[in-house]
């Protein structure tokens, strides 16, 4: 199945044949794809040569003019291909439609004072508010819009001082990882000197007096490596207000360790730091604990060696909870006495069968969020573990929230499904009551789509669960669909139900969506994470492909109407996948993927990546990584489903350099008549901040493209 030769690159230039590309009965201009110059770089790894032909896409496209030439004459030509799709501007304008409803975000209550994020549907960035009161007129504080002319930079987090009366906020540009870090004058609006740079992957908290805030940053960068460098030597800083970030004080590093993470978190009491240190994803974890009263003792080690997933979840005093799986696979909630950490964990709320995926200490209870085959549930318990009861949903979806103080009486949450935006409740933590706070006026009727659970077996024999979504009509029809199949599978993140405008457009054309929950994610705990990664990958693609085979063997699905798509690791996933089974998708979208499994390491956050992947300068790890690696094993000679691959060109997760050199091997390959396309977004980045109409352009381009190659009728 796989091939584990030499990556075949000797043709620098395809040509399109002379027959049309085939969708579904409709004649479309086949792609006359650009040139793309093949190198001669061939690494040797134990003895097996393996050629990397277009290594020179992987250079920054800020930089490289050959890379940007490539780049234009790719997009050229995809573009020409998209604006013949039937039906894409009536999609377009139907998904804009569906967009076009008022989002709110969680409130923030600190001072008698409610921070939240509005859209009113088409603003390209949310807006940030305050209200005096629960009740009060709104008052706006950052309009983001007003930031970029292309809206494509972003608010991607703010944090309150305790009485409310400033605000720190982080500005991402152009979609990359990358943040600026500000502080506004809440009652004045007024945005102070404070500036801090060189911040990623960190939490913003404020000591609590409000004199400063605790952040995390890396060093700067050297000219021209901003994007693509590779992120060690993280410290915590604290910058105290009214000073410059040359005089902020160093809290925390490990320089003996680079490759350490740290994030640091203000104790509810504000007496201690926590520091929680990683060395990748995987959520193994050191915490210490500095005590901000007496800054000059060394830090408390409170949970050494990395071994255990430990999540601070809130303190009473010397009394702190954790969340953990030391012990409990599927996540239990613990407490220490830091006075006498000597004397050991104390289980609090012990594991149970359902998945738990976070708590809160808010009103002097804990709100346990737990995932029942892949669907939230929310349960209350004092702080002794002691049961008190369930907090109501209203049906198959996803709820989370529930944020605020020990002391606090109240905390928020929100509700979402793949057939109802998100709705934002208010919890009164004493009477156990929700009621809305904020609920979205829609452009459809929720109750004329149906959202079901199924079940189904893997190659393994393991049972997979999976989320289907179709209108009423198609369902009760009992007729097979064109069906979009989505996934993951990595890294412990969980699919949980969430609401899409563009995939409800799909859903009202007449297709339908499923999204198959496989192992390497987190729905049922470490093993099922640990069934997913490194010599197990292979399992993530087997449940996949099953899934697939499931959809059309039950009739959801027909024979020539499956199209898959996946993001970041899902875009990895879906390149396997069409290298493995090219006969059993119609179509497929590979968004910003991890394509090179033996160069992933090299750029910027991607070193953190072998606790799912493995090394690749580890000879049975790179045995395992060069059998599925898109990239090294596109089958030439065979009839590929169409592809659309997609990436931006400031995504410093992915590096956008995995996408150019994967569809640089499709295209050098004969894959059948069906287009295999790239298009690459401007000023964008791994998917967080992108403005709302470039999400929409892209939504529509894809489903298009899609639709045009399942059958799916996007014309009425």
């Amino acid at each position: 199945m796989f091939r584990n030769s030499l990556l075949a690159g000797a043709a620098s230039v395809l040509v399109a044949s002379a027959a049309p590309a085939i969708a579904q009965g409709q004649d479309l201009t086949a792609p006359e794809y650009p040139e793309t110059r093949a190198g001669d770089v061939v690494d040797t790894q134990f003895g097996v040569d393996v050629a990397d032909p277009y290594r020179w896409l992987e250079n920054d496209v800020r930089v490289d003019e050959e890379v940007a030439d490539w780049v234009e004459r790719q997009n050229a030509v995809t573009n020409a291909f998209l604006a013949q799709l039937p039906g894409r501007e009536a999609l377009k304008e139907r998904i804009t439609q569906l967009t076009d409803y008022e989002r709110f975000g969680l409130p923030t209550s600190k001072g008698g004072h409610y921070f939240y994020t509005r859209n009113d549907g088409l603003q390209n960035q949310s807006v940030l508010y305050v209200r005096d009161g629960l009740d009060g007129e709104p008052r706006e504080l950052i309009d983001p819009n007003e930031w970029a002319d292309d809206g494509a930079t972003a608010l991607a987090d703010y944090a309150i001082t305790d009485d409310g009366s400033k605000l720190l906020y982080a500005i991402q540009d152009g979609g990359s990882d990358w943040r600026t870090v500000k502080v506004m004058d809440v009652a004045t609006g007024a945005v102070l000197e404070d500036t801090v740079e060189w911040v990623k992957f960190s939490n913003l908290d404020w000591a609590k007096d409000g004199s400063g805030f605790y952040y995390s940053r890396f060093p700067a960068t050297g000219e021209g490596e901003t994007f693509q460098a590779l992120n060690t030597n993280q410290q915590v800083y604290f910058h105290k207000l009214g000073t410059e970030q040359g005089e902020d004080r160093l809290i925390y590093e490990t320089p003996d360790q680079p490759e350490l993470n740290h994030t640091a978190q203000v104790s509810d009491d504000g007496r201690w730091l926590v520091v929680t240190s990683s060395s990748g994803t995987d959520e193994r974890y050191e915490i210490n604990l500095i005590d901000l009263e007496r800054p000059e003792a060394e830090p408390l080690l409170l949970v050494p060696g990395f071994d255990h997933d430990y999540t601070f979840v809130g303190n009473l005093g010397q009394k702190f909870f954790f969340t953990t799986n030391d012990g409990a696979p599927l996540m239990k909630v613990v407490s220490v006495d830091i006075s006498a950490p000597q004397q050991g964990w104390t289980t609090v709320i012990p594991e149970r069968e359902e998945t738990l995926g976070g708590a809160s200490l808010v009103g002097r209870k804990l709100i346990a969020s737990y995932l029942v085959d892949a669907k939230s549930k929310i349960e209350v318990f004092g702080l002794d573990g002691t049961p008190q009861g369930e907090v109501a949903l209203p049906g198959i979806g996803s709820a989370g929230g529930f944020g605020g103080d020990p002391d606090e009486t109240e905390t928020f949450y929100a509700f979402s499904s793949y057939n109802r935006p998100t709705t934002v409740y208010r919890y009164d933590v004493a009477s156990g009551e929700s009621t809305v706070w904020a609920q979205p006026e829609v452009a459809f009727d929720p109750d004329n789509f149906v959202v079901e659970q199924k079940f189904y077996t893997s190659k393994d024999g393991t049972r997979v669960p999976m989320f289907l979504v179709r209108s009423r009509e198609v369902a009760e029809s009992g007729e097979a669909a064109p069906t979009l199949l989505y996934g993951y599978g990595g890294f412990n993140v969980s699919l949980t139900p969430g609401f899409s405008p563009s995939r409800l457009a799909w859903i009202e054309a007449g297709g339908a969506y499923a999204v198959a929950n496989i192992r390497g994610g987190g729905e049922y705990g470490k093993a099922w994470h640990d069934a997913g990664r490194l010599d197990n990958k292979q399992n993530v693609f087997d449940d996949f492909i099953a899934a697939g085979e499931y959809l059309i063997d039950q009739g959801i699905t027909p024979e020539d109407g499956l199209a898959i798509q996946g993001g970041s690791n899902g875009g990895l996933l879906v390149g396997a996948v069409a290298n493995q089974r090219p006969d059993l998708f119609a179509a497929g979208n590979a968004a910003v993927g991890v394509m090179d499994m033996l160069r992933f390491n090299q750029f910027t956050a991607g070193r953190y990546w072998v606790d799912d992947y493995g090394y690749p300068d580890r000879e049975d790890d790179f045995r395992t990584l060069l059998a599925y690696s898109p990239y090294h094993n596109v089958r030439d000679g065979e009839d590929y489903p169409a592809l659309l691959v997609t990436t931006a060109d400031t995504d410093d997760r992915v590096v956008p350099g995995h996408s150019f050199k994967y569809t640089a091997a499709l295209q050098a390959a004969d894959l059948g008549e069906r287009p295999q396309l790239i298009r690459i977004e401007t000023r964008a980045g791994h998917g967080s901040g992108k403005p709302t109409d470039k999400a929409i352009e892209e939504a529509s381009d894809i489903l298009a493209f899609l639709a045009a190659f399942t059958g799916l009728d996007l014309s009425e």
